[in-house]
């Protein structure tokens, strides 16, 4: 059965959550405050990079499952659901979560709805945001009977969002009036008639679930870093002992790939929140601050593995760098190592040159002193060293052997572990390292 949703605001999680809305048969709206976006994303330029995205806003928009609006208002009225899905980023002296556009969103809601509506949080908030988002719409309604409020995180990575919405591993709705229970799982019966597990619970826990599981994801990753450092020391390989560790079910495979340090849009931010959580109520959070510690170590020793790689210092080198996001298959660059890690060695004298596939708008800005090129071998050409930075699958198909004959020197530092060194020596190159391989580098 369809229902009518509003999604207010259209950035990752909005616009991807809507599109699949719509792709599950629904009537769905999504409030954009520009016209000029509105009409580049009819036209088919997403304001993100995801795979997919395009195809699916447009298939949508043509068969009528999906509008687009300017005015909230107007999108408010009559409708059986509305999702909060603004940004909430981190407050730079602080830490905490900055609600400022979740309030907003509240405050417009408010002032509009005309009929009983599921207001539902999809932004990430700190646990008792909800219940604040109830006080300004009470505020701004002047009554409680017309709306019900509900939590429902999301868990969508950035390159693969749309398979994990229509595939997710669970879906998890938190309310404490079953009238907004019941019009969320009408949303989700196409996924739950499939079996797709439904957590149902207070909002209390629906928002501490978000934040516990990528707090935890966080920890995994930087407890595989070091154990990458371990193995280097003792001659291990972190890839096979990464693959005896998966396989126990206790802990699965997923996250236990070694790296330069984890970054994103959710990761450094959510981890911040939960750290400023416990904080306020008294409560330890040594893992969870821990692990942002070791990440932003990791991230410092990656200079120092790309210096002691060149010979000591890299004044005077020209390094060739391929990708600059957070990840591969995302355009993302927020907490992305590269902003650490290039700037820091451009400063020291080091000639960068980047190739990203996503060509991120914000890469100049955001890299002082790092040139971007167009190509893999542009980056290459002349280079004394190709540094791994990004684990773009596309990668994986580059002719390794043309890259090596455009080198000054062909050397690869491989900070993803992308490679197989037997195959980059004998595609040309001189050198390989790599993470916790069981060498040190």
């Amino acid at each position: 059965m369809s229902v009518n949703i509003t999604m207010i605001g259209t950035g990752y999680v909005g616009l991807v959550t809507g599109a699949c809305f719509a792709e599950l048969g629904h009537d769905v709206i999504c409030v954009v405050k520009d016209e000029r976006k509105i009409a580049r994303i009819k036209a088919g330029e997403m304001p993100i990079y995801e795979p997919g995205l395009a195809s699916l806003v447009a298939r949508n928009v043509e068969q009528g499952r999906l509008r687009f609006s300017t005015e909230t208002g107007a999108s408010v009225k009559g409708r059986d659901a509305v999702f909060i899905a603004v940004g909430t980023p981190s407050e730079e002296t602080t830490g905490h979560a900055d609600l400022t556009y979740v309030y907003a969103a509240a405050k417009e809601i408010g002032k509009a709805v005309d009929r009983f509506t599921a207001i539902v949080t999809k932004s990430t908030v700190p646990v008792g945001t909800n219940r604040s988002v109830h006080g300004k719409l009470v505020d701004a309604t002047d009554r409680d009977d017309l709306f019900a409020i509900a939590s429902n995180p999301e868990f969508l990575r950035e390159g693969a969002a749309i398979q994990d919405f229509m595939e997710p591993d669970r879906i998890v709705i938190g309310y404490d009036d079953p009238r907004a229970g019941d019009v969320l799982a009408r949303i989700y019966a196409p996924l739950t008639s499939r079996g797709v597990p439904l957590v149902s619970t207070n909002i209390e826990t629906a928002e501490m679930i978000k934040y516990a599981s990528n707090a935890f994801l966080a920890i995994k990753v930087s407890f595989i870093n070091e154990v990458a450092d371990l193995c280097e020391q003792v001659g291990a390989d972190v890839r096979d002992v990464a693959t005896g560790l998966g396989l126990d079910r206790r802990i699965g495979t997923a996250f236990l790939r070694t790296g330069p340090g984890w970054g994103g849009s959710c990761f450094p931010k959510d981890t911040r929140a939960l750290l400023m959580t416990a904080k306020n109520m008294n409560v330890p959070a040594r893992i969870v601050e821990a692990a942002m510690e070791a990440n932003a170590e990791r991230k410092q020793t990656m200079i120092d593995r790309v210096r002691a790689f060149c010979g000591g210092g890299v004044q005077g080198k020209r390094i060739a760098v391929l990708g600059v996001t957070f990840k591969g298959q995302t355009d993302d660059m927020r907490d992305s190592p590269s902003l650490d890690i290039l700037p820091r060695l451009a400063a020291e004298g080091a000639q960068v040159v980047a190739f990203d596939p996503s060509n991120p708008s914000e890469a100049s800005r955001l890299l002082p002193g790092v040139t971007m090129a167009p190509s893999v071998l542009a980056a290459a050409n002349g280079a004394d060293a190709l540094v791994v930075l990004t684990d773009w699958m596309s990668f994986r198909s580059l002719d390794l052997k043309q890259i090596a004959s455009a080198m000054r020197r062909a050397a690869m530092l491989d900070l993803r572990n992308l490679f197989e060194s037997e195959k980059v020596l004998r595609d040309g190159f001189q050198r390989y390292a790599g993470l916790g391989l069981g060498e040190p580098t």
